[in-house]
């Protein structure tokens, strides 16, 4: 853990960038060979390591699945499979970049590889001396270069684009995420509404029943999520519109 600052200091927080290019760790390496972008989604301490949930776009989910015959340190877990691309569960034995900055008491924000080149987000708290943060982690992984270090009022919320899509894609039926996604690029939560329900039925070739039905089914379920947590949203509302 890294130096907190004396007499319980407040302040701004700091919000650092660092780049890696070292296909050694798996973000990054997944991203060169499979020219795709890989977000993580949620990370958690195992026994053997870090289990890491990454989505992953611009590639097919079985070639993600078979690069842990690439890495001595890597397990990878198939969680769910979408057109070019999915959800995984990367199992890390080695090091990990992200975990070892909230070790130091930073709150990774972003951790994203994109053709070959790892950007890693995070926020410092005010209680941690930001300079004994960076200047630690950098030590710990030569490999990676301080890209920005800025100041900020507040510490962003923990829900990360990528987290939203897998909310997407594990809370919601196809069929729901289809007709909240064409509303929504439609125009239908506009203000004024550029498009009725009426609109997105046709569009959808369904009755005005239905596109109700789905899309206030959705709009439930990513409420809960919001307000309660995704744990909250049971597996059997799935099946939901089916």
């Amino acid at each position: 853990m890294s130096e907190i600052a004396p007499d319980g200091q407040t302040g701004p927080v700091v919000a650092v960038e660092f780049r890696i290019r070292d296909t050694a760790y798996p973000f990054v390496g997944v991203s060169k060979s499979e020219a795709c972008q890989i977000e993580l989604a949620k990370m958690l301490p195992r026994p053997e390591g870090y289990a890491e949930v990454f989505n992953v776009t611009g590639t097919d989910a079985a070639r993600v699945a078979a690069l842990d015959a690439e890495y001595e340190t890597l397990d990878v877990s198939v969680l769910t499979e979408y057109d070019r691309g999915g959800l995984f569960e990367f199992l890390v034995s080695g090091d990990c970049p992200a975990y070892d900055l909230a070790e130091l008491g930073a709150l990774p924000q972003t951790v994203r590889g994109v053709d070959g080149t790892g950007h890693i987000v995070a926020e410092i708290p005010a209680q941690y001396d930001s300079s004994t943060v960076v200047e630690t982690f950098l030590a710990a992984h030569p490999s990676a270069d301080l890209a920005t270090k800025r100041e900020r009022e507040s510490v962003t919320p923990l829900f990360t684009r990528s987290a939203f899509r897998q909310v997407l894609h594990t809370c919601l039926t196809d069929r729901q995420r289809e007709v909240i996604e064409t509303a929504y690029e439609a125009g239908y939560y506009e203000w004024p509404r550029e498009c009725t329900g009426e609109d997105i039925a046709a569009e959808l070739d369904i009755t005005s029943a239905t596109f109700s039905e789905h899309v206030h089914a959705a709009e439930r379920k990513l409420l809960t999520v919001l307000f309660d947590g995704p744990q909250s949203v049971r597996s059997e509302d799935r099946l939901d519109g089916e």
